[in-house]
């Protein structure tokens, strides 16, 4: 029998917590082995890739730089292009537009034997869009290419899912969202802004995330209306989502309140900032993390005229994005069970923060 290898390629925002998720919950997950690619040894990412190794994930390395890395104390097991021969399902989390990149001068020669390809929400046009709970039914085994949604894309589609769809179809005449982003992640040493920063409108939709959002609900066949902005703030605590839902049908508020309550992808807090959300997170959550797709602001929840929602969430940075991921491939090795497989994931989120 084959063994079930899943291999992330980028040690990043997103790349080093999946690798380490992948590999503390390989057992459960049913991984034989989990890999991963670093592209140059730096001493300063030493520290991670140690500690990634502890965990039992293998480093994989261009074969010209093994003596590099191992003069800095990191052991490279397999050669780079030989680990994503090796693979199940390959997982890309480098930087913007990488991705399909390496799709063109990596991936798609190793079709025939991988059974899955990853890459995070930047990368738009890698394959079908997925995030985990949202468009399920649209997931299939012939998707060999996936594009994990971003996390504000996450945070807008499981509002429009919970808020804008009744049994299936669409009620939403109208979906408006203004992303306030973080600058960075506390990750990150570049691209913090001095003073808040707006995005332009690019194209119909706004910004990429209503953009990606409509995508992701095509692919259920429903064609919303759906308009973005962003800006973002000079903090690196947490996104946050101000939306504004027309609906062709009546609500109440208890209606509202008693369908955020009953998803379980939904936290709910009577926090109003994003500090002590993120602190939450760092002292309750697995991984330091939120792994719900959104943290609603349920003071913030107003019902205008009786059919349109408005209201403030957070988004849980890579939270959700590294569920849909792990989702993803576990719906490639076990299409027939990977809901009992993710009930430890599941078991994770939180009701209210």
């Amino acid at each position: 029998m084959s063994k079930n290898v899943v291999h992330v390629v980028g040690t990043g925002t997103l790349g080093e917590p999946l690798i380490g998720m992948l590999a503390d919950l390989r057992g459960e997950l049913g991984i034989d082995e989990v890999t991963f690619a670093k592209k140059n040894p730096l001493l300063q990412d030493r520290s991670k890739v140690v500690s990634l190794e502890k965990r039992g994930a293998k480093l994989a390395a261009e074969a010209p730089k093994w003596d590099e890395f191992r003069k800095l104390g990191m052991e490279p097991t397999y050669d780079y292009e030989e680990a994503i021969a090796q693979a199940s399902v390959v997982i890309d989390c480098t930087p913007d537009g990488s991705g399909n990149s390496n799709k063109q001068k990596f991936y798609l020669k190793h079709t025939d034997h991988v059974r899955g390809f990853l890459a995070q929400g930047s990368e738009f046009g890698f394959g079908k869009p997925y995030a985990y709970g949202i468009n399920d039914a649209a997931f299939s085994k012939d998707d060999q290419f996936v594009q994990i949604v971003s996390c504000n894309t996450h945070n807008i589609a499981v509002i429009l899912k919970t808020l804008g769809v009744m049994d299936g179809r669409s009620v939403l005449k109208d979906g408006k969202f203004l992303c306030i982003r973080r600058a960075s992640d506390v990750s990150d040493s570049k691209e913090f802004v001095p003073s808040p920063k707006v995005s332009m409108h690019e194209d119909p939709w706004g910004t990429h995330h209503a953009r990606d959002a409509y995508y992701l609900f095509k692919t259920l066949g429903m064609d919303l209306n759906l308009f973005s902005s962003a800006i973002k703030t000079n903090s690196q605590y947490m996104h946050c989502i101000w939306f504004d839902l027309m609906l062709s049908e009546k609500v109440t508020e208890e209606e509202v309140r008693e369908r955020l309550f009953s998803n379980p992808r939904i936290a709910v807090t009577y926090k109003d900032m994003a500090s002590l959300v993120f602190s939450f997170g760092r002292d309750h959550g697995r991984f330091g993390r939120i792994l719900n797709q959104t943290v609603v602001v349920l003071p913030s929840v107003h019902v205008r005229n009786g059919n349109e929602v408005l209201g403030f969430c957070f988004t849980p940075q890579d939270g959700n994005s590294l569920m849909s991921s792990i989702a993803a491939t576990e719906r490639i090795l076990y299409p027939g069970e990977y809901s009992e497989k993710l009930a430890p994931l599941d078991a994770m989120l939180f009701k209210e923060i």
